[in-house]
């Protein structure tokens, strides 16, 4: 083998010495002609790798024995290859073993820092590859081993760290220490000079009417703010749809790339104001074209409230079904008696305003008005019959036909009794008769009456009853001035307590109860009030004590008279109770 020709297998025991051997006399011919080299701690020289092993690299630094660098410095020590030349950094000439300890990452780190310095003052921008996750951040490399703590990142604090190793990125140097060789970076202060830019930039450029592309950044309750490339503008919950929506979530999800309208730009506050519904025609500019008085339109229910329904005709066209406009005859209390949340129903059109942007709707317009034909139906002096559907403090409510009522108040129950609710002689169910007497169509009522299937008694009263006659009842009610007595046709007579007995009576009821038989004698009679005065302790008076108790009784005050009929059943019902 020639002088100077490597061996076929320079891994061999053997050929390893040679080369040693080569290496040494190439040394010393190169210390011959070029005097010395400097091999000491902390120099840097060029080395040649010549045997690659699993955890460690073998290299040539042309010294009396081979240096070795651990595996851990290079990047991917497979690629490693022999024969590759590279620079590195002597830490120490021999070790326990004899060997040459060697350094490849501080010798590009010492070579770098100078450059780094000189490049790369504080306010500096380099770039560099994230390298490892460490407590606070990012370990990147730039040359040299930087800090880039986790706040500076991004705008946001990232929690998921893993993402950005291994990543190339721009980074600014915020602070460097030249004693301890540490540098920390910042990527965050340049996104953030980045989006100052293009933000200065669209806000200069951009106006009303604009269509930009953006992406959602955030929902909120009231709406969404889209990033749009530089600058952050509010999309309003109201601009995102024509039609109804309760919260952006229903159309919208972070991270959604979307065009927007561009409704305002405010360069002093730095505000943009987005719109998305603007894309498209507002359904209201033509809405008489497409929804005449008195066309029949289909819906759906979006919102029941105690006046009325929302009914959506299209996306962002609604209408209110008012609650009287439900039905021509049944009283419904709330719309929601009859109508459920997202019912599909048909109505009619009953009116628009197109500036404030309603539409009145009715659902009883798509069926006959009963109320046309009541009045031909049920003139006055009609006999009816139906059942008592509701009893009320003033009247009682018999059904005519499906949804048509007719009510018959108190006052027209009886003709001679005084009828303070009318369940004293109605119940619900009850089948009975009445008299039409009234059809107001204007107001849908029609006003029925009991008391005139019969004649009123009253009208022959002088032919009933005369003062002085005799006659016989049962005790009806009590009160505290009197007591009622039920005579023939259905009249009440009063027994003032001062005409029970010629002794006093402080109660009436020690004397008198309910349903007891008493005969007394007619003393006055009122025409105009429709009273009867009755005197039980005058019935076996003379005409002369008659005409006596008869100016007693004139003379007593208002509320003790027979005037306090209405006094007198409420205390009547009061002892009854």
């Amino acid at each position: 083998m020639e002088l100077g020709q490597l061996p076929a297998n320079p891994s061999s025991p053997f050929n390893r010495k040679k080369v040693k051997v080569l290496s040494m006399l190439t040394m010393e011919e190169a210390l011959k002609q070029a005097g010395s080299m400097p091999f000491g701690s902390g120099s840097i020289v060029k080395g040649t790798i010549i045997e690659v092993r699993p955890k460690e690299v073998l290299v040539d630094i042309g010294y009396k024995s081979e240096g070795v660098i651990s595996g851990g410095e290079f990047e991917d020590i497979k690629a490693v290859k022999v024969g590759d030349q590279i620079d590195v950094l002597i830490e120490k000439l021999e070790d326990k073993d004899g060997m040459v300890v060697l350094s490849k990452e501080k010798a590009e780190f010492k070579q770098n820092w100078e450059r780094i310095l000189t490049i790369c003052n504080e306010g500096g921008v380099i770039a560099g590859k994230v390298k490892a996750i460490v407590k606070g951040g990012l370990v990147v490399n730039i040359g040299v081993e930087a800090f880039l703590p986790a706040s500076q990142i991004d705008v946001a604090t990232p929690k998921n760290l893993a993402q950005y190793v291994g990543n190339t990125y721009d980074f600014k140097v915020v602070k460097i220490n030249q004693e301890r060789q540490n540098i920390v970076l910042s990527r965050r202060e340049l996104i953030e000079q980045e989006r100052l830019e293009r933000r200065q930039k669209l806000l200069g450029e951009m106006t009303p009417g604009d269509i930009r592309k953006g992406t959602v950044k955030n929902i909120t309750d009231f709406g969404a703010f889209i990033d749009l490339n530089g600058i952050d503008g509010l999309l309003h919950i109201t601009d995102m749809s024509w039609g109804r929506i309760g919260h952006p979530s229903e159309i919208l999800k972070v991270g959604q790339d979307l065009d927007v309208v561009v409704l305002d730009v405010n360069r002093e506050k730095e505000r943009v104001s987005l719109g998305l519904k603007q894309k498209l025609a507002n359904p209201w500019d033509s809405i008489e074209q497409k929804y005449p008085v008195g066309a029949r339109v289909k819906g759906k229910v979006v919102n029941l409230v105690p006046y009325g329904a929302f009914v959506e005709l299209e996306p962002g066209v609604e209408g209110l079904v008012h609650v009287t406009e439900l039905s021509w005859t049944k009283r419904i209390a709330k719309p929601s008696d009859v109508l459920k949340p997202d019912q599909e129903i048909e109505a009619a059109v009953l009116g628009i305003n197109r500036e404030e942007q309603k539409i009145s709707l009715g659902l009883r317009q798509l069926e006959t008005n009963p109320w046309e034909k009541a009045q031909e139906k049920y003139p006055p002096g009609t006999h009816v019959k139906g059942k008592i559907r509701n009893l009320t403090s003033y009247g009682a409510f018999i059904e005519l036909e499906e949804g048509l009522d007719g009510m018959i108040h108190v006052s027209d129950i009886s003709w001679t009794r005084k009828i303070n609710h009318p369940s004293e002689v109605l119940k619900k169910g009850d089948e009975v008769e009445a008299i039409v007497l009234e059809v107001d169509k204007a107001n849908q009522r029609i006003a029925v009456g009991l008391k005139q299937l019969g004649t009123d008694p009253w009208e022959n009263i002088d032919v009933y009853y005369k003062v002085g006659d005799l006659v016989t009842g049962n005790v009806t009610k009590l009160a505290s001035f009197g007591a009622f007595v039920g005579l023939q046709h259905e009249i009440d007579g009063l027994v003032h307590i001062s005409q029970i007995s010629e002794e006093r009576v402080d109660k009436i009821k020690n004397v008198l109860k309910v349903g007891q038989e008493v005969t007394a004698r007619v003393i006055k009679i009122d025409r105009s009030d429709r009273r009867i005065g009755l005197s039980i302790k005058a019935a076996n008076y003379s005409q002369e004590q008659l005409k006596a108790e008869q100016a007693v009784l004139d003379a007593l005050k208002p509320g003790e008279d027979l005037v306090a009929l209405q006094h007198a059943f409420d205390a009547a019902e009061e002892r009854n109770d």
